[in-house]
């Protein structure tokens, strides 16, 4: 983890010292008074219920080596600090401390970075190459979903110093975003997974949401000395998905924005360095492929991960990994045996007995057929049945694309369908109906609490049951009360 001296600290950033021992070394950074250790670093972010000002104290006291404060300190607070030998800083932005801090430990690790975004599959296909890469490097990888302004440039002060391989969620609310994660982390390879409609009720197009992605070439360099290099040699990677309707746009926005990058295909398509095969599915819904890599060579590939649309994540993991010299061997071991961040797609048994997939983590209009896809073909002598939340971040799209999934709803022909929340889901049942799912087969409830009420009890142990919607939804509740 990050260990630098306050004075480095303050060349890094635009820190002032208010007080306390420049030569001090610091170690580890948090946000959170409570994960406070010996020497760490404690960056206060003003928020609207709490306000992180409020903890330096609490953090002083636990033996914080430094506080960055937005707001002028006490006297009192200053005095604490001097008696515990912790260096008191003054900062005006914490995301824009944290950016600097990172990409001033960034530049310390003799690493190659992956950076990884996309509107669909990025926490699992980071999982994946995470594992991949792990079976020859010593890797550090973004933990759950950390792949915002804040929580990317912890993992990256978290990255040990002899790191060889970092591997990097990004994700975004809106333009300019992923361009402030990519020039803090300097990617050597990037990977762009899908683009779907994810934030389109803020960026207004899938246009839009396109260009916001491509900004991670804006920070992408040649990986440093000493660090492992992809085998196409030292110019930064951008690793595509072929078959995404945005594929020629993706690669004229590189073109645009960059003349030295190398672009990867990756997909089912002709022409693709890396090429999947048909996928066939198990009894739990786990895919088997063949893998076609570069010069002939192919891959019999089985995942543990769940779902068709798993199949499209791992072939751009699997174009990482070979890029990086990682034996096809070690690929299919690590996928095979893969446990990726929970929530998506994840097979658990009810109380009852019912199989229920957990989905529940997140959800997006594409996301929300993937699931229904895996729904409709795993095995099932009883019902099966999709609980659907609303999707969030859709502004004005929010009706149309709410009838496009209950409409693919209705196609799968679910025994039942359950739809909860409001508006969003209104629109999904009256979809459904109109697509031929009868009365008797479409259930709303307006909240997480009334599908509690009312399904808690009601699946049989032949049932198949997918839960997935947006985090706001909170299904998650229900898949815990059932399991």
């Amino acid at each position: 983890m990050v260990e630098l001296p306050i004075h480095e600290i303050l060349s890094a950033t635009s820190a002032s010292l208010v007080s306390g021992d420049a030569e001090r070394v610091c170690r580890g950074c948090v946000i959170d008074s409570r994960l406070v250790r010996e020497g760490s670093i404690f960056v206060a972010f003003p928020g609207e219920r709490v306000d992180g000002n409020d903890f330096a104290r609490a953090a002083i006291e636990a033996g914080a080596g430094a506080v960055a404060l937005t707001r002028e300190p006490a006297p009192e607070l200053v005095a604490l600090a001097a008696e515990h030998g912790c260096a008191v800083l003054a900062i005006e932005d914490g995301e824009e401390f944290l950016l600097a801090l990172a990409h001033a430990w960034r530049r310390r690790l003799a690493c190659t970075v992956v950076g990884i975004t996309g509107s669909i599959g990025k926490t699992t296909t980071k999982d994946m190459v995470a594992a991949v890469l792990g079976t020859t490097y010593r890797v550090h990888a973004t933990s759950g979903n950390y792949n915002n302004l804040i929580g990317m440039p912890l993992t990256i002060l978290s990255a040990p110093a002899d790191t060889q391989v970092l591997v990097l969620e990004m994700g975004m609310n809106s333009r300019g975003e992923i361009e402030r994660l990519s020039r803090c982390a300097e990617p050597s390879l990037a990977v762009i997974t899908k683009i779907g409609t994810s934030h389109i009720g803020m960026l207004g197009s899938r246009e839009n949401i396109a260009r916001a992605k491509m900004e991670i070439v804006l920070g992408m360099r040649p990986a440093p000395a000493g660090a492992p290099v992809p085998k196409t040699g030292p110019a930064p990677v951008l690793v595509l998905p072929a078959d995404d309707d945005f594929f020629p746009f993706m690669c004229e926005r590189a073109r645009v924005e960059r003349d030295d990058i190398s672009i990867v295909r990756a997909g089912a398509s002709s022409g693709c360095a890396y090429r999947m095969g048909a996928a066939a599915l198990d009894a739990d819904g786990h895919p088997h492929f063949t893998a076609g890599l570069p010069e002939g060579a192919a891959l019999e590939v089985a995942l543990s991960t769940t779902g068709a649309q798993s199949v499209s994540n791992a072939i751009l993991a699997i174009a990482v990994g070979d890029l990086m010299g990682v034996s096809a061997q070690d690929m299919a071991a690590a996928l095979s045996e893969l446990a990726i961040t929970g929530r998506r797609q994840e097979i658990r048994r009810a109380r009852s007995g019912a199989r229920v997939i957990d989905d529940s983590y997140n959800a997006s209009p594409e996301s929300m057929a993937a699931a229904l896809d895996l729904l409709e073909l795993l095995p099932a002598t009883g019902s099966r049945i999709a609980v659907l939340g609303e999707i969030g971040e859709l502004g004005d799209e929010a009706p149309r694309l709410h009838a496009l999934v209950g409409a693919y709803a209705a196609a799968k022909k679910p025994d039942y369908l359950v739809c909860v929340g409001a508006d969003g889901a209104r629109d999904m049942a009256a979809a459904a109906r109109l697509m031929g799912l009868s009365d008797d087969a479409v259930l709303e409830l307006p909240d997480v609490d009334a599908a509690i009420e009312r399904l808690a009890g009601a699946f049989r142990a032949d049932d198949v049951v997918l839960v997935k919607g947006s985090r706001f939804v909170g299904l998650d509740r229900l898949v815990e009360e059932v399991c």
